[in-house]
């Protein structure tokens, strides 16, 4: 090589390596400024509404016989949350009272109504049973898939199914009112109320059907795929895709009130809203698969607070205002954790870890949450106050728990059981007591000496 040249190249290593350098820092800091996941934000500000104390016992209205659960989730802003006062004897300990297999997975619990119990397994076959025997009143396939909870409304029940249909059932005897064929498969779980049928579908359209005919009120098209049943409150419906937005409809338009968007990932990208919302509070919570709970202001979207869990949110979540507990939201993750969150700013009350995948809905009945695990298939109940394990039912896959306020209903893998609470009668109670004395004669002498 001439001299010449071989001077001009030591003098380019020297420039080479510098930028080489300044390359390899420039994607350091790219990567440490965009290619981690963002952290969990809290903004203080975004209002919340506190719940009202409750009226004193004196004035509170005497429990009725029994309570519905027409739609999935137990209210139309889907907050799974049956207070004690509705249900005050449902609590552990129970002991069963029937069961029945219907030899399919039962991803998703029923809805009650009037005595009968509604519901559709994966083949797409729909059934009720009778809610005091769990006697096959009727059932009728209407599908060849379905992973979704039914509604009723106005004597009707209506089921979406995978097959890329929306039927309407007449309660009595599961005659088919009218059906309706779809572009796309839907699992979302129908949302009915004043007059008509709210629910996604895997297109991104969302459906607002006159609840008596079929016909289209109204549709929306949303950026992504829509799994999520819509959840309602002041005349808005709120629902998520899996772009990773989340959305506020007027229901009885179908116009947009507000929409955002997040980046729950790294690189600014975004996870999917795959469980239906609940609305309390002010507030719009939902859990995403990019591993975070999120909290909304319901009225203008703003994200009030997300908090981390160690693996996606599949789960909805149950908000509830349970008496003498911080108002919190119950939702499960498939790191396996079940937590109790604060819901005016996500901090962690108490965290469960169940020994499987959490993927279903929880349910706060009176003042235990109910939840089930994937593998092993298990069903918990936990203290709301402490997350104490105060039952369990060697049962469940997904969304495991309802109750008309005298019996709690539990979904299995492959079927329905019903539960009531064991009360020992005051007779049985005093014969425990007298054969207690004669086994230790002296405890009560013992116990002062203790003293």
């Amino acid at each position: 090589m001439p001299r010449s040249s071989a001077r001009r190249s030591r003098r380019r290593w020297p420039f080479a390596a510098a930028l080489a350098a300044a390359i390899a820092a420039a994607a350091v800091a790219i990567y440490l400024t965009w290619g981690q996941r963002p952290g969990d934000v809290v903004n203080s500000d975004v209002p919340f509404a506190a719940p009202q104390p409750a009226p004193p016992a004196k004035t509170r209205k005497k429990a009725p016989a029994t309570v519905d659960w027409s739609l999935y989730g137990y209210n139309p802003q889907r907050t799974r949350y049956l207070p004690a006062a509705d249900a005050p004897r449902v609590k552990p300990p129970f002991k069963r009272v029937w069961s029945r297999g219907v030899h399919g997975l039962t991803e998703f619990q029923p809805v009650l109504r009037d005595g009968r119990l509604f519901f559709i397994k994966i083949d797409g076959t729909a059934y009720a049973l009778k809610a005091s025997t769990g006697r096959v009143l009727w059932k009728r396939r209407i599908g060849t898939l379905a992973a979704s909870a039914p509604a009723w409304y106005e004597g009707n029940v209506y089921f979406t199914t995978l097959s890329g249909r929306v039927t309407a059932m007449r309660a009595r005897d599961g005659r088919i009112r009218w059906a309706k064929r779809l572009p796309s498969r839907t699992e979302s779980a129908p949302l009915a109320l004043h007059g008509r049928v709210y629910f996604g579908s895997e297109d991104g359209t969302v459906y607002a059907l006159d609840a008596k005919t079929g016909r289209t009120a109204w549709t929306f098209r949303a950026a992504g795929v829509v799994t999520a049943g819509p959840a309602y409150s002041r005349g808005l419906l709120y629902f998520g895709d899996y772009a990773g937005n989340m959305y506020a409809l007027r229901a009885s338009s179908g116009s947009l009130v507000w929409k955002t968007h997040t980046a729950g990932l790294p690189f600014g990208r975004s996870g999917g809203f795959y469980g239906t919302p609940a609305v309390a509070f002010g507030r719009v919570y939902v859990g995403n698969l990019d591993r975070k709970v999120y909290s909304f202001s319901a009225s203008s979207g703003r994200i009030a607070w997300t908090r981390s869990t160690g693996n996606y949110v599949y789960a909805a979540p149950a908000v509830a205002a349970v008496p003498g507990v911080t108002p919190s939201v119950y939702i499960g993750s498939y790191d396996g954790r079940f937590y109790a969150l604060n819901a005016r700013n996500g901090s962690p009350r108490w965290t469960y870890s169940a020994p499987g995948s959490i993927s279903g809905a929880a349910s706060v009945i009176g003042r235990v949450v109910y939840f089930s695990t994937l593998r092993p298939q298990r069903t918990y109940g936990l203290d709301v106050r402490s997350g104490r394990v105060v039952f369990k039912w060697l049962h469940g896959s997904y969304n495991p728990a309802i109750s008309d306020g005298v019996r709690l209903y539990l979904t299995g893998r492959r079927g329905e059981a019903a539960f009531e609470p064991r009360v020992r009668s005051e007779a049985q109670r005093k014969r425990r007591e007298r054969a207690a004395r004669r086994q230790h004669p002296d405890a009560r002498r013992h116990g002062r000496r203790r003293a």
